[in-house]
């Protein structure tokens, strides 16, 4: 692997560019920007809030579900206040050490997330195919145990990522044509060979997602099986309801993610600007959504929600 002395290379601030092409049009794209970025950091601390206050959210599923809040709140956290102000206030410039730190929480939530919808199937998993089993196999030390390997893991796939940039020089521009920093796009502007930034960058992180989707798969294979055996349609329905909502999370997470994947990897002919836009709309839809979708679907959270905006009527 070659070498690099960085200290004969300029490594100061980067310059964030916002959507090219759209530039005459940021302060509008902002107001959307800033209202869904204002509903997930509203709905994940109000999920938050009543998990943490509620004694009968204290359960495993809701365990893993103020870990998925947490997770959005950093993804959405990471990219929009950023993006926000070059809309509103033009280019704006960020630090080497600060575009490092933007990049990693923004694909680590990434891996984060997956592996916490993995997690969430597992409980599923256990509380349909083995609910006579359910709180001797997900105990609290069981619990931590899982949240720890999810998180040292998720830490461990995209650190790597971190120091394969830092090893790069950047001698020519430092302009990047986006709202954020990513690997990819970041090791790009580097004036060295990228092929392994490129390809750990696009490997090990997704095969990881991929493995998830794998094991998440084959969880709802069995609970489906398990399911169709219940004698009656009224406990298949109670049954299938317990997992609407987990659904609706995976199918807004990973469906987009793949899209945007397999885009960027094939879409050559796909403007730029397109790319761009969509990446800001990941980083903010699904964090926003998916306290909705579990407020709407799951019981205890909606007459939770509803006791706590509508107290007076409920006394």
């Amino acid at each position: 692997m070659a070498t690099y002395n960085l200290s004969s290379y300029n490594t100061g601030p980067f310059t964030l560019l916002g959507i090219p092409g759209l530039e005459q049009y940021h302060a509008w794209i902002s107001i959307p920007f800033g209202l869904i970025y204002l509903v997930a950091v509203v709905g994940n601390s109000v999920l938050l809030y009543l998990i943490a206050v509620e004694h009968s959210l204290h359960a495993p599923m809701f365990f893993f579900l103020s870990m998925l809040a947490v997770t959005d709140l950093i993804l959405s956290t990471t990219c929009v206040p950023k993006a926000l102000s070059i809309f509103w206030f033009g280019p704006q410039k960020i630090t080497f050490p600060g575009c490092l730190t933007q990049l990693f929480f923004l694909h680590y939530s990434f891996v984060l997330d997956s592996a916490i919808l993995l997690a969430m199937a597992f409980d599923r998993y256990v509380a349909i195919c083995s609910p006579l089993r359910y709180t001797t196999i997900l105990t609290p030390k069981t619990i931590v145990k899982l949240a720890v390997g999810i998180s040292f893991r998720s830490f461990c796939v995209f650190v790597p990522c971190v120091f394969l940039v830092n090893r790069l020089p950047f001698c020519s521009t430092h302009v990047i044509p986006h709202t954020y920093c990513e690997h990819i796009g970041v090791a790009r502007l580097a004036c060295a060979d990228i092929s392994l930034n490129i390809w750990y960058g696009f490997c090990v992180p997704i095969m990881t997602v991929i493995t998830d989707v794998i094991l998440i798969a084959i969880s709802y294979t069995l609970i489906l099986c398990a399911v169709f055996r219940l004698p009656s349609q009224e406990a298949r329905q109670k049954a299938l309801g317990t997992c609407g909502s987990h659904v609706c999370v995976i199918l807004m997470f990973y469906i987009p993610a793949f899209f945007s994947i397999l885009a960027h990897r094939f879409g050559h002919n796909v403007p730029r600007t397109f790319h761009i836009m969509f990446a800001n709309l990941y980083v903010i839809i699904p964090p926003a959504l998916n306290p909705i979708v579990y407020g709407v679907k799951t019981k205890q959270i909606r007459s939770k929600v509803i006791l706590l905006l509508f107290p007076k009527q409920f006394q």
